[in-house]
């Protein structure tokens, strides 16, 4: 073996196109606990139970992520990160080992600054800034798959700078990392953040999601108007999934599950998955969505309508059909329809219209109709019919 072959292996991780072929699924602990003493290893290891009882893991949610809060409020005498031993007695090791042996990966949070977003006046973690390759080898070492990288604190450091320099040093340990960017949009990272000096899979589009109507449909806005940016093994991340956790109608959740499918978003999931409700359940299990979600082709949704409160958005699907989502902004029901030519089908051939909400079909030549109620989003998928030949 040559000298020159030897100084490559430590670049030797699978490239963000291998790890992201299709959109990341999972759980992320943050908006079901925040810093609260509930977030500990008991909640996480009950969490990874329940996302294989409840078939969640089976419908391709594989990802179990610890969000802020799991380390020490100072670092040791040699620098290094500690663990919460109060929240996780047997150590971050033993929990990945755990999440591993239920066959889904393991992720971890830290932010690219001095100190992670957590307040300081209420303890403040130590950030990644400085310490990147000293950190990034000892979350390979902890069996880490996945690294979300924060934004606070940053010490105004150029943010490709930033993410570069942790995007390196995860590369340096010869493991692969899927890494996301949580970079809230604010440098425009979809234009970045797939270059081979940083290597991220994802990157944040937005700031924090909250568990309202107003500030999802926010982060909806901000994010679908990015669809050229998207590809596989690269996403745009309007941030997770708030199904679930009540601050919404149950209309509301199914209408984020749906705009953030078709747009092609990662899916992660941040309710506590030990209490979840069955309505809750079936929004996030649903796997006609999660389909149209994680469809090989790789394209977010296009939006080709807003007006008078409704907004049409179609993506394209590798079978050569079209899934097209109907979101009603309004605060009253509203009719609508949508012609062929909008939708991008060719007028008077007929069409199988499937609605992935209801799991039923009917059939369409290229246009479909109905009444919507208010903040709720339809989704379709639409082929067509094979035709006999005339003889």
């Amino acid at each position: 073996m040559t000298i020159a072959l030897l100084l490559f292996l430590p670049f030797a991780a699978a490239s963000a196109d291998m790890l992201a072929p299709t959109p990341q699924m999972g759980f992320n602990n943050w908006y079901s606990t925040f810093c609260r003493s509930e977030f500990n290893e008991e909640m996480i290891r009950g969490v990874a139970d329940k996302m294989v009882t409840l078939g969640l893991k089976d419908a391709g949610y594989n990802y179990v992520n610890l969000d802020d809060c799991w380390a020490e409020s100072d670092r040791d005498e040699n620098g290094n990160l500690v663990v919460n031993r109060k929240r996780f007695p047997h150590g971050l090791k033993a929990l990945g080992d755990y999440i591993h042996s239920k066959g889904m990966k393991f992720g971890i949070y830290t932010s690219a600054g001095t100190y992670t977003c957590q307040k300081r006046e209420d303890g403040g973690f130590p950030g990644a800034l400085g310490h990147e390759q000293q950190d990034a080898a000892l979350f390979a070492s902890l069996g880490v798959d996945y690294v979300k990288y924060d934004n606070c604190n940053n010490e105004k450091v150029d943010a490709q700078k930033r993410y570069s320099a942790m995007g390196k040093a995860l590369r340096m340990t010869g493991q692969s990392f899927f890494y996301s960017l949580c970079e809230w949009g604010e440098n425009k990272p979809w234009l970045w953040a797939k270059n081979p000096d940083v290597g991220a899979s994802s990157w944040r589009t937005t700031g924090d999601i909250e568990d309202k109507f107003d500030a999802m449909r926010k982060n909806y806005e901000e994010n679908v108007v990015l669809d050229a940016f998207a590809s596989p093994g690269h996403w745009n991340d309007p941030d997770l999934l708030e199904v679930g956790n009540g601050g919404m109608t149950t209309t509301e959740d199914r209408t984020q599950f749906s705009l953030w499918a078709i747009m092609a978003s990662p899916l992660i999931i941040s309710t506590d998955l030990r209490k979840v409700s069955s309505r809750a359940l079936e929004i996030l299990g649903n796997r006609e969505v999660i389909a149209m979600d994680q469809d090989t082709l790789g394209k977010q949704g296009k939006r080709v309508r807003k007006q008078d409160g409704l907004e049409v958005i179609v993506k394209p699907l590798a079978d050569g059909s079209r899934a097209i989502a109907i979101f009603n902004t309004n605060a009253v029901d509203k009719a609508f329809l949508l012609g062929a030519a909008e939708i991008g089908v060719e007028t008077g051939r007929k069409y199988i219209v499937r609605d992935l909400w209801r799991h039923t079909e009917s059939g369409s030549r290229g246009q479909i109709n109905g009444t919507l109620a208010s903040h709720a989003t339809n989704l379709y998928r639409i082929r067509a019919v094979a035709e006999t030949p005339r003889r």
